[in-house]
């Protein structure tokens, strides 16, 4: 039953609710109902977890979120981190998270993955990390593309929240999964240029004012540039390596 889990079910689907938000869904037909697979979802968005999540749930699943493990040190999430299955990863050290996840893969878990393991700025896909592609081949369990687009007009990195009641809607798409097969360069192509179509397609459907800070250039929007996102991330690192350093 998980009874911590189901409590934060009722939360996540009380607060689409209060907000006002409508979230459509394509393509959850492709989200297996049995068996093991790692779920890959766009980051554009601190809140495109929930989306995600409650996806999973309209297929009688629940989804293994991989998470940063400085989150750890706020004791409440640390609290839901033990007691949801969530795997907890050190970005110096992630063999045990990593471990962790084919673990549960091996289980019949479904485990989401962000490839581009941080926030776009740009709202564009980024390069991918390896890590989704690796565990499905270790664990011989299918790589799932998943998009969320609309979260982060909710709250996303540079911009204040719109946490209240605020309508906005949001699209989850989901695609054909990838079986584990080839080499994890192969696969996270594979992987990628999936993602992309499903994106570009949720976006033409999507309306797009032209100027807004949540659109991307490509789409006619104030979002930085992919260049200019890669380095703004850059110039981020860099300031944090320096106060950790003083």
């Amino acid at each position: 039953m998980e009874p911590v889990f189901r409590a934060l079910e009722i939360a996540g689907t009380t607060a689409v609710r209060v907000t006002g938000a409508r979230i459509d869904y394509e393509g959850l037909e492709h989200i297996p109902t049995t068996g093991g697979a790692v779920l890959a979802i766009n980051h554009t968005s601190y809140v495109d977890f929930l989306p995600a999540a409650l996806a999973a749930k309209r297929r009688g699943r629940r989804l293994r979120f991989m998470i940063k493990a400085e989150m750890q040190r706020v004791r409440i999430v640390d609290f839901l981190i033990r007691h949801t299955k969530t795997i907890p990863v050190d970005r110096r050290a992630g063999a045990d998270a990593y471990a962790a996840a084919v673990a549960r893969l091996r289980e019949g878990e479904i485990v989401g993955v962000y490839p581009e393991a941080t926030i776009s700025r740009s709202f564009e896909l980024k390069e991918f990390k390896s890590g989704a592609a690796r565990m499905a081949l270790e664990a011989q369990v299918p790589i799932i593309p998943l998009v969320v687009w609309g979260a982060h007009r909710i709250w996303t990195k540079d911009h204040p929240k719109q946490l209240g009641h605020n309508r906005i809607p949001i699209t989850v798409a989901v695609g054909e999964g990838l079986p584990p097969v080839g080499t994890a360069e192969e696969l996270m192509d594979g992987l990628r240029a999936r993602m992309t179509a499903l994106l570009h397609g949720v976006q033409q459907s999507y309306d797009h004012p032209r100027g807004a800070h949540w659109v991307p250039y490509r789409l006619g929007g104030s979002a930085p540039t992919m260049a200019e996102a890669r380095k703004r991330e850059a110039d981020e690192l860099a300031d944090r390596a320096r106060k950790e350093n003083h």
